[in-house]
């Protein structure tokens, strides 16, 4: 259909109109108190991180950011409140490695986590440690994986449920390690623990700032922190990589809206979190939970989102994990 001049001018006119109003209000954002939904209960990393950016980003932009706790379901029924949310950048999920990892775990979501949400920002990544009772008769992750083959079936891995971050990061283990250990599964990581001082299981994959202040007071034994790199908060832990060349087993936490938020609202809400990433307060606050700050641009954090839903697609699968 060919265009007159008039009812072209008329056109850009509103296209240009629409993009300033578009701009307008994103600068007046936020002009009402955020939600930020965590899928997880009160006092877990994923809840310390949400509560600790949502401070910032409620000092910085002027507006409450009030955190939800909606656990349940591996993450999904949070996941889902907010990809079902209209997309005005009032409600936003701390979305976490879970979000990758149960693209692969479960067979019938509701949502695809890629598809159906749009990349904030990354904030912080941390690698799990390998911890055991400081009674089991292993010191190092070599006799450990001995111990494990001499004894295979009868090694029981505690997780904090199947499917999670401490369930695949052992079934990697296991894969690179060629030994077989029994999953016990609890609700979290505060139960694992507890049962792993007790003595009722052997060995647990666990959310470095679950178990630290419990390696530091020699309640646990640390073998190995499971990043590519030894970890600051425990600077004297060898990496599992230094043992098993390439393993890698690393937690993230990032900000993610429902798709369609505007543009300029993720714009500045990175900008603000990029902020806070680079202040020493918070980057000294993150590294007691033995977090590391991962700085970087919307397109940065969905790289690395893809990457992980990669990553543990192809170890659910080898594994044949399955949500309880």
């Amino acid at each position: 259909m060919r265009l007159h001049r008039r009812q072209f001018l008329q056109m850009t006119a509103g296209i240009a109109t629409s993009t300033i109003a578009a701009a307008a209000w994103a600068q007046g954002y936020p002009s009402r108190p955020v939600r930020l939904i965590v899928g997880f209960a009160a006092g877990g990393v994923t809840d310390i991180v949400a509560r600790l950016t949502g401070q910032w980003l409620s000092e910085r932009l002027g507006q409450q950011f009030i955190v939800e706790n909606r656990a349940g379901a591996g993450t999904n029924i949070a996941t889902e409140a907010v990809v079902r949310a209209v997309p005005d950048g009032y409600t936003l999920l701390m979305a976490s490695a879970a979000n990758a990892i149960n693209a692969a775990l479960y067979d019938n979501l509701n949502f695809n986590f890629i598809r159906d949400t749009v990349p904030i920002a990354s904030i912080i990544g941390t690698p799990l440690v390998m911890v055991v009772n400081p009674s089991f008769p292993t010191r190092t992750v070599q006799d450990f994986i001995a111990y494990a083959k001499a004894n295979a079936g009868k090694i029981n891995m505690a997780t904090s449920g199947s499917g999670s971050p401490p369930h695949v990061g052992g079934e990697l283990f296991q894969m690179m390690a060629g030994c077989k250990m029994v999953q016990v599964a609890y609700r979290g990581d505060a139960p694992a623990i507890a049962d792993l001082i007790g003595g009722q299981v052997h060995v647990y994959f666990g959310t470095l700032p679950a178990s630290i202040e419990f390696v530091r007071a020699g309640r646990l034994r640390a073998l190995a922190v499971t990043g590519a790199t030894r970890s600051p908060a425990l600077p004297d832990i060898p990496a599992m990589a230094e043992f098993l060349p390439g393993y890698e087993a690393t937690i993230w936490n990032g900000l993610s809206g429902p798709k369609g938020t505007p543009v300029d609202v993720v714009r500045k809400l990175n900008g603000a979190i990029n902020a806070a990433l680079a202040d020493p307060k918070m980057v000294a606050r993150f590294a007691e939970l033995g977090a590391k700050v991962i700085p970087g641009s919307p397109e940065d954090y969905a790289k690395l989102v893809a990457a992980e839903t990669e990553k543990w697609g192809r170890i659910v699968q080898l594994s044949g994990a399955k949500p309880d």
